[in-house]
């Protein structure tokens, strides 16, 4: 067993000194806030554009973490004497003293590993293999989309003893990644997906990425790839070392085929709505020809599902075998998703894989969540770990503690044998999903965060189906990896040390106030803020433990503020007075003066200034200010700025005059989201960020910068063919045409949000990739659109209303308002799903 004092050899590093105790080394740790086994733990204080792992050794000694890999001895604080039971080894760069570990762990084991990369499909293509393999081997592999140059150092630490088989992606944005990832991976066999647009920006040309990807598979034994890319066909070919490397590429191209460019022929048979029907022709060892079924239809499921196909023909499975197992494949659900429940519990949805890892990160995602109230897991038999049932369920076991689960619900035949590994645990068990949902009683869960984590065999779906709170067929899916990702993108527009406040006010713009704020807390923002007292006191309420400010206080709601802790905006002198007298009676939170440099419609204006600073000189005691702040007018518009910037000339004046008068400094913030791209030179100390997390870059400078955050999808509840000369809707307003049409009804109407200025044509969806207009009004609860263009189109399709799709800035610009509007004004009876990979 590896021991710490083994890591200075494998690293290079130098011990600063020896723990107290002996150090074996079982869990690889990166982030602070997933401290859940603390022995035998290691963590390595890891740096990047906005975080520094070394400021967490305080709070992770205080957890029980006595392993450490620092790579600055000035950076440990308090120094070394501060953790005197502690082992700390100082290396020159911890990311790849970690990796050097994992490479290590790698090569204790001796078994085929494939090595997976691409620019589309790594994550489906492992997983389908996953499933395609699991019969005959026991399979090690990256937990869900676990690829990058951290990430690659989890999955590997994974193998163990019992694996026969690993599979593992890799995936790479830059020049030099990728050699850095095969040392790691130490594929024998690889997949090569295809080659896209996705990370062209780090690369100087489409060849040099090709080339890069292509380091992962310098000594496999196979490697499969579709040789119609032809890039990376030639990339291969050149690649290729005889006596060595042997090429298993298909194509759909017969010419390369005829050429023996290709070990396999693959033709589309015949293709519908849910299945594609292939035949495949195979020139070696001998001619032979197959058919098989595929069940999918679109083309990036059937091109993933033909690699796996070509690793089954290469280990020379029955076609027979191999059309059972094609039929199993499911659709991969990469995300987890945390949907509202009943009785005020939230259910997170993850059936995505189910062997110890999955289960691991699926548990990480649980004890992030602030919300009070017990934890509860349902877990089905776990299929895919390696291990013999005692051990497999002592180790699942010990995990749910340690991730602060309380109660257990145990469903499969396996787990209920071993359910004495989880005594000391509320714990019931089933022998199937069917039992569970006969005994199934709404009231007997209340105010629980239900962590749902199931094989696909289970049906679990129809567990979740019974939590849902709202089964509106309307749904407000909110991408909180796109979130992180805009946060990350004004992140790194910031001076050091400049705080981050951020909106979570009207709903999070819609997007659900608790869930993003519980984000935003455990991505360490500095203030987040709301516009009523009510606002905050729900998040106070959902375990929210940031500093909240409150944009609109109003005297009745004092008590609040002191209560749940809630500073207060205060703009006005009347404002002021309010929250005096109240705070000479008892201790109130701060607050933050609002200062009118022209927006005009709140605050103190720069001739208020001598009284201002002399009230609150007078009231010292009672009272103390934590921020000044100032609302850009016309941030958004290049044609504003030069009042723009004399509204920050006026902040930059009056701020200061408050702060002397004060005798104590204050943050000061006057940039909002477009401001932030627009005028980095004006961030003071602290920046607001608003829809600019939520995915509209307002400043329009730069429009690609960000992902979409939410995506708004409805159904289609019924479609009719209508004769010419028909109209449809309130009014015939949907006019007649003089052909034929097929009209499809979706479950969204106004009450849902959608405004009436969409109708008749204004406003489209995308439904099966293609648009469809609306015709006639929209209704209150549904709405029309035309499909005759789309034939397949049926009901219980999904309809897309805004997203990646269809643009949110794009319809605004339809009915002439603003993405803010379109967010806020989705109902609060739409079902929010929130997605993470």
């Amino acid at each position: 067993m590896l021991q710490f004092s083994d890591l200075p050899a494998l690293t290079g590093g130098a011990l600063l000194q020896l723990p107290t105790s002996a150090a074996p080394v079982h869990r690889l740790l990166l982030d602070s806030r997933r401290v859940t086994t603390p022995a035998g733990s290691v963590f390595f204080a890891l740096r990047g554009p906005q975080h520094d792992g070394h400021r967490y050794l305080p709070e992770l000694y205080q957890a029980g973490v006595r392993l450490f890999v620092v790579d600055a001895e000035a950076a440990i604080p308090g120094g070394a004497e501060a953790y005197p039971e502690a082992g700390l080894l100082l290396v020159p760069d911890a990311l790849v003293a970690l990796q050097a570990v994992a490479a290590d762990h790698r090569r204790r084991f001796h078994l085929p590993v494939f090595g997976i990369t691409g620019s589309n499909g790594k994550t489906i293509v492992k997983e389908w293999l996953a499933q395609l393999l699991s019969p005959d081997e026991l399979i090690c592999k990256s937990p869900r989309s676990y690829n990058s140059q951290v990430g690659v150092p989890l999955s590997v630490w994974e193998l163990n003893e019992t694996h026969t088989l690993a599979i593992f992606e890799a995936g790479i944005s830059e020049p030099g990644e990728m050699a850095r990832l095969a040392r790691i991976i130490q594929p024998t066999l690889g997949i090569f997906t295809n080659l896209g647009t996705a990370h062209d920006a780090g690369f100087a040309s489409a060849q040099e990425k090709v080339a890069e990807k292509m380091r992962l598979f310098e000594d496999v034994d196979t490697l499969f790839y579709c040789a119609d890319h032809a890039l990376v066909h030639a990339a291969a070919r050149r690649q290729l070392r005889p006596g060595r490397t042997i090429l298993s590429a298909w194509t759909r191209q017969r010419a390369r085929y005829d050429a023996q460019e290709a070990d396999l022929l693959v033709i589309i048979h015949e293709a519908s709505a849910d299945r594609t029907v292939v035949r495949v022709e195979r020139a070696r060892p001998r001619p032979q020809e197959y058919t098989f079924t595929l069940p999918f239809a679109d083309e990036p499921s059937v091109e993933n599902a033909l690699h796996g196909l070509a690793v089954l023909l290469w280990r020379q499975v029955a076609p027979t075998e191999i059309q059972r197992r094609l039929d199993r494949l499911q659709p991969v659900a990469m995300r987890l998703e945390m949907k509202q429940a009943l009785n005020d519990c939230y259910v997170l949805d993850d059936t995505y894989n189910n062997d110890l890892a999955g289960l691991r990160l699926a548990l990480d995602a649980l004890t992030r969540q602030p919300r009070r109230g017990r934890r509860t897991l349902i877990l089905s038999d776990v299929l895919e770990s390696g291990l013999g049932g005692a051990e497999l369920y002592a180790r699942a076991a010990a995990l749910l503690p340690a991730h602060g689960v309380e109660r257990l619900i145990g469903i499969g035949p396996d787990i209920s044998q071993y359910r004495a590994a989880f005594q000391g645990l509320a714990a019931e068990f089933y022998p199937n999903t069917e039992a569970f949902l006969a005994s199934f009683q709404p009231e007997q869960f209340r105010h629980e965060l239900i962590l749902v984590k199931g094989a696909r065999r289970y049906g679990f779906e129809r567990i979740v189906a019974a939590f849902q709170q709202k089964i509106h067929g309307t749904v407000l899916e909110v991408n909180l990896d796109a979130l992180v990702h805009n946060l990350n993108f004004y992140r790194r527009r910031l001076q050091p040390g400049v705080k981050l406040m951020v909106m979570v006010k009207a709903f999070a713009y819609g997007s659900g106030s608790y869930e993003v704020a519980n984000l935003l807390e455990f991505h360490r923002v500095d203030y987040v803020a709301v516009a009523y007292a009510d606002e905050g006191v729900e998040l106070r309420q959902h375990g929210i433990s940031l500093p909240v400010m409150v944009m609109n206080p109003s005297p009745d709601a004092f008590q609040k503020l002191r209560q749940y802790h809630l500073e207060p905006e205060i703009y006005s002198f009347e404002r002021l007075h309010d929250y005096l007298a109240a705070a000479r009676e008892q201790a109130l939170p701060a607050i933050h003066l609002k200062l009118d440099t022209g927006m005009r419609r709140l605050g103190f204006a720069e001739e208020d200034l001598p009284a201002l600073c002399q009230l609150l000189q007078a009231n010292a005691a009672h009272l103390r200010v934590a921020s000044a702040l100032t609302h850009l007018a016309g941030a958004d518009e290049a044609q504003h700025n030069d009042f723009s910037r004399q509204q920050l000339a006026a902040f930059g004046r009056m701020a200061p005059q408050l702060e002397q008068a004060l005798g104590y400094p204050i943050l000061q913030h006057a940039l909002n989201s477009a401001g932030i791209v627009r005028f980095p030179e004006a961030q003071h100390n602290m920046v607001r960020l608003g829809i600019g997390l939520y995915g509209v870059e307002a400043s329009g400078q730069e429009p690609d910068a960000l992902r979409p955050v939410s995506t708004l999808r409805t159904t289609v509840s019924q479609i009719k063919t209508l004769p010419a000369g028909a109209t449809v809707g309130y009014g015939r307003r949907g006019q007649a045409a003089d052909h034929e049409r097929r009209i499809a009804t979706l479950a969204i109407g106004y009450a849902d949000g959608y405004d009436r200025r969409f109708g008749n044509g204004v406003g489209e969806v995308v439904i099966r990739g293609r648009r469809a207009p609306l015709i006639g009004n929209v209704c209150m609860d549904m709405c029309m659109v035309d499909v005759t263009a789309i034939p397949e189109a049926q009901a219980g399709d999904s309809a897309v209303v805004f997203g990646e799709d269809v643009p949110l800035t794009d319809l605004a610009a339809r009915i002439g308002t603003i993405p803010y509007e379109l967010l806020t004004n989705v109902s609060e009876r739409v079902k929010r799903v929130f997605v993470a990979e």
